[in-house]
């Protein structure tokens, strides 16, 4: 409930940019909140449009990683997805990760984020399971075929 709240709100007071000068003082009477962290609730949601929003993740675990690239943010949001970090331990492997680096890049290239119906995911998922390689593997070297047969010689 907090969560969604937050996304709420910070998706309110980037959409009434526009329309209502007097926004923030609104959200301040209405919920009580302070108006820094009204100011933070709509930085995040300005960060991440809804298809980027993971469900799985707390509303703190994209703060954390807001000031970040997207495909950073992408990169990290996986991970604590994957691993069920909590919004502490995503905090503590990106500082590790830049204590051990010196900087805050990636050490790959990423790729952006795809939607695509849940139908061809599902079919992907499938093919990825009988082949027996992990669904990002499987999705790699099917990319890798599909270059290899688009690109000359």
């Amino acid at each position: 409930m907090v969560d969604s709240s937050s996304w709420c709100l910070g998706d309110w007071l980037v959409y009434g940019q526009e329309e209502f000068s007097d926004r923030y003082l609104r959200a301040i009477e209405a919920c009580g909140l302070d108006y820094q962290t009204l100011r933070n609730y709509a930085w995040v949601a300005r960060k991440f449009e809804l298809s980027r929003r993971r469900e799985t993740l707390s509303f703190q675990h994209h703060a954390e990683v807001s000031s970040l690239p997207p495909c950073e943010q992408d990169k990290w949001l996986d991970l604590a997805d994957e691993f069920n970090w909590s919004r502490n331990e995503l905090r503590r492997n990106i500082r590790s990760h830049r204590q051990r680096d010196g900087k805050s890049e990636p050490p790959e290239d990423c790729l952006p984020k795809l939607s695509a119906p849940a139908e061809r995911v599902q079919r992907w998922r499938k093919a990825a399971e009988l082949s027996g390689d992990k669904f990002e593997q499987w999705v790699l070297r099917a990319l890798d075929e599909a270059a290899l047969a688009s690109l000359p010689g």
